[in-house]
């Protein structure tokens, strides 16, 4: 996963709260292999009409090369599937901006190159109603966490640790990683300290067995 600082693209609104991850990927498109990309899956049923033709003033059809979704509150709620932010980043969307985010999904995204900026909900409103008209250029730093919207500038709040996650394209093992030389001092010390605590392997204990019977 490749990470970044900066992103301009183009941003549509999408009006709506509680855009949950059933709407964002139905569940029966899931046992499609990711490997044939989930893009056309994303949004679906809101995106297409019943004979699978798509609906002409959705803004993602109206706008298909869209890169930054604007949204409202409680954005990602509901089921932990992870293929709802593999339809977003398949589709072509590297940020979604809300006052709010289903806690899982937000951490998907992130591990999967995602931004899901948090902004307050005034901010949100007032991007949404700049939107009305048609889609925009955004410009979002990861470095500062804001967001450029015409003359206007966005605060969206994101953990640190999040944030150096999204810049450095690292997921969950790769930060792990990143302290492996404190993990192993840590375990060093841990072992000279508490020698008692650490498990016998089962090659010591056969061999302390064999010492007490020899005994």
């Amino acid at each position: 996963m490749s990470g970044w600082t900066t992103h301009t693209g183009l941003a549509v609104a999408l009006d709506r709260e509680n855009v949950d991850t059933d709407q964002l990927i139905p569940a029966r498109f899931m046992s499609t292999p990711r490997s044939e990309g989930y893009g056309d899956f994303l949004l679906h049923d809101m995106r297409k009409n019943s004979d699978g033709t798509a609906v002409s003033d959705f803004p993602l059809n109206k706008v298909p090369n869209a890169s930054i979704l604007v949204s409202r509150r409680n954005f990602g709620s509901g089921s932990s599937r992870e293929a709802a932010v593999y339809a977003l980043v398949d589709f072509g969307i590297s940020v979604v901006i809300a006052p709010s985010f289903g806690d899982i999904f937000a951490s998907n995204s992130v591990n999967n190159g995602l931004l899901p900026a948090r902004v307050a909900e005034a901010d949100a409103v007032a991007a949404i109603a700049k939107l009305a008209d048609g889609p925009q250029e955004v410009s979002v730093d990861l470095s500062d966490k804001t967001i450029r919207l015409g003359n206007t500038t966005l605060e969206f709040t994101l953990d640190d640790v999040w944030q150096q996650k999204l810049i450095n394209g690292w997921d969950d093992i790769d930060l792990t990683h990143n302290h492996k030389q404190a993990i192993a001092a840590f375990r060093a010390q841990h072992v000279q300290q508490m020698p008692w605590a650490i498990p016998v392997q089962q090659n010591d204990f056969r061999s302390a067995g064999r010492d007490t019977v020899s005994q």
